[in-house]
């Protein structure tokens, strides 16, 4: 897959392609896969969802499903197949011989997503190795850009050394220098992180899907100008800025982190650990969720996955409900706080407008509660009882 450019004069036209298997919930619409072909800047050209018990093990579809997707394909000048499923390897390099184009899948998708939009030096190292790491499976003469990369030394082909071997050599060369920087630039966070405890900073991370409004909100809260759009990933690289919170009479430092996103490629998730130790090490998560998302139920389901992936499933959270203002009209709730049920647990829960600074002060309220509780050494709620918040569900 290769970034479309941006002097064409229309975005290259895809086809998206979803196959249900049956007991996770499936989006016949794909309508997330083609969030992300347009984030990355392509035009869907066609859908096609299709129903199997199983992948095939040649072409994930089947040959008279594939062949269908070939002719669809050339009748609408779609240039390349994205996959809303895994593909393997060998279903990949099947499947391209087949249609004669570029097929690719949802975790290549999200990497290029990534790599477009990563801004800061570490950002860009961790999206690399996670190409790096991805592409590793795919010996086909996909990087040959790594050659140029590597200066030219060591990188001549010994006697008898195959093309393919000569491939893993240098792709394996290219993730061990990734990885020796990005240890290099997680020594310098720990040391930043101790000067915060040293300093007894109250730290809060946000966290949430992709496109909740995590970004917006930071920016109301702290007044800050951060990045935010409504987009996928709008946000790769963590902003960390002073909140204060006059009602605790000090400053807590709030961070803004990368959104998730269902199937997250573990590559990402292992190669952000370093931006995502934010979130670990917090003394609060900020759990944003889109509540005008009729899906969001799905989406906190698989924020919390990830945050039991990478260790922070312990963090205190609350939940915050954002995009008030697009709600459905019958969906309103009755009060702007309450508390829910997640994973066993009774959090608090906010609904809050970041647009129009609904919610806002009451959220402001609930945080500095927290910090003075924390700072007097409790929880906040005595035992057995429930937080100052009327349990009434929209």
């Amino acid at each position: 897959m290769s970034a479309p450019s941006a002097s064409s004069t229309s975005p290259p036209s895809v086809i998206l392609v979803g196959v249900d298997f049956g007991g996770d919930p499936f989006d016949a619409s794909l309508e997330e896969l083609g969030l992300l072909a347009q984030t990355a800047g392509y035009a869907v050209a066609e859908r096609v969802a299709c129903k199997r018990r199983a992948p095939d093990p040649a072409l994930f579809v089947g040959s008279g499903k594939a062949e269908e997707i070939q002719m669809l394909a050339q009748s609408t000048g779609a240039s390349e197949i994205l996959f809303d499923n895994a593909l393997s390897p060998a279903q990949q390099r099947n499947l391209e011989r087949l249609m004669g184009m570029p097929v690719n899948d949802r975790t290549l998708l999200i990497l290029e997503i990534f790599a477009q939009r990563a801004r800061s030096h570490e950002g860009k190292l961790q999206v690399e190795l996670a190409r790096l790491q991805y592409l590793s499976t795919r010996l086909v003469r996909r990087w040959s850009h790594l050659e140029r990369q590597s200066g030219g030394i060591g990188m001549r082909g010994g006697p008898g050394e195959t093309q393919i071997e000569l491939d893993r050599r240098m792709i394996g060369e290219a993730i061990k220098r990734t990885k020796e920087r990005l240890v290099k630039l997680k020594k310098q966070r720990a040391t930043q992180r101790r000067q915060r405890e040293r300093r007894d900073a109250f730290t809060i991370s946000l966290v949430g899907y992709t496109n909740a409004g995590k970004s917006s909100l930071f920016n109301a809260l702290v007044k800050a100008r951060a990045y935010a759009a409504d987009q996928l990933f709008a946000t790769l690289d963590t902003t960390t800025r002073q909140l204060y919170l006059g009602e605790a009479g000090r400053s807590v430092s709030l961070s803004d982190t990368v959104g998730f996103i269902r199937d997250l490629p573990h590559g990402l998730v292992d190669a952000f650990a370093a931006t995502l130790q934010e979130a670990t090490e917090a003394d609060l998560l900020l759990h944003v969720v889109d509540a005008s998302n009729p899906s969001h139920p799905e989406q906190i389901a698989s924020v919390l996955s990830v945050l039991k992936e990478i260790g922070a499933d312990q963090v205190p959270q609350v939940l915050v409900f954002n995009k008030l203002d697009a709600m459905a009209p019958d969906r309103m709730p009755q009060r702007l706080s309450d508390v829910m049920e997640l994973e066993g647990q009774t959090v608090p829960r906010i609904f809050v407008s970041a647009r129009e600074g609904t919610g806002l002060p009451e959220l402001r309220a609930l945080l500095a509660q927290r910090v003075l509780a924390t700072a007097g050494g409790s929880t906040g709620d005595t035992p057995g009882q429930r937080p100052d918040f009327e349990n009434v569900l929209p």
